[in-house]
């Protein structure tokens, strides 16, 4: 039996389109194929924090989803700015990726509070930023994920975006070719698609990262041959579906 992973998944009933699941499943597979064994918590409204976190992943929702959550999502404020803070894992998606920063205006002008942990702001516009998506990040390199999004965010002065896009129109805001931020260990982004299946350099910064944490380094001693085998051939499917979906704007 391999080392055991902890792996949350943040409000998955009502934080969970466009395929957000997607990244679960892909964290699990693999951990799995490494040698690990993970342990998939889902956290939804009212439920028991689980005694042991080590990788924290959130989806995307629609304004009503995200009105759904909030108060809840309160209550776990100061845990999840700690657990940020102390290099905890995370990656945040859309509507999440928002509540993760300062604020969110809605269209109809509602103001959601975040909790702080990405120093951004979002604001709802009428106009949709949809399709697929290439950004240019330095620690990934080309990220390849659909975004479909009608907040525009905006990084405060000092914020790391994830990647930088060439499209005029896309991204964070459609204006400064941003996308995404970077905080410690918390990755926020537009992308589903979902992200985590196409961008395996993402998924295992998130393992290694989570997996050092908690046992002071990441030894696949553990994996067998037949693992490796799975692993590489997941990366060269992945490999396809990025040249795919590089290639279709929609």
């Amino acid at each position: 039996m391999g080392k055991t992973i902890d792996v949350m998944s943040l409000y998955p009933k009502d934080m969970n389109i466009y395929g957000d699941s997607g990244n679960v499943l892909t964290i699990r597979r693999r951990l799995e194929l490494y040698g690990y064994e993970p342990r998939i918590h889902q956290y939804n409204q009212g439920d028991a924090w689980p005694d042991r976190v080590d990788l924290i992943l959130g989806g995307g929702g629609q304004d009503t989803g995200q009105k759904k959550i909030i108060d809840d999502f309160f209550k776990r404020a100061d845990l999840l700015r700690s657990l940020a803070a102390d290099g905890t894992p995370m990656l945040m998606i859309c509507g999440l990726y928002q509540l993760f920063g300062e604020y969110f205006e809605t269209v109809d002008g509602t103001r959601l509070d975040g909790i702080g942990i990405i120093g951004a702001h979002t604001v709802g516009r009428d106009v949709r930023m949809i399709g697929n998506l290439v950004e240019h990040s330095e620690q990934f390199g080309d990220v390849i994920g659909y975004e479909n999004h009608s907040g525009q965010t905006f990084l405060n002065e000092g914020v790391r975006p994830l990647g930088h896009v060439d499209q005029e129109g896309r991204g964070n805001n459609g204006e400064d070719h941003t996308e995404g931020a970077r905080v410690n260990n918390v990755i926020g982004t537009y992308m589903h698609g979902s992200l985590l299946p196409k961008n395996p350099a993402i998924s295992d910064f998130l393992i290694t990262t989570a997996v050092t944490r908690r046992y002071g380094s990441f030894d696949t001693s553990d994996q067998t041959p037949e693992q490796a085998a799975e692993l590489k051939r997941l990366d060269a499917v992945a490999a396809n579906a990025r040249k795919t979906a590089a290639a279709r704007p929609r």
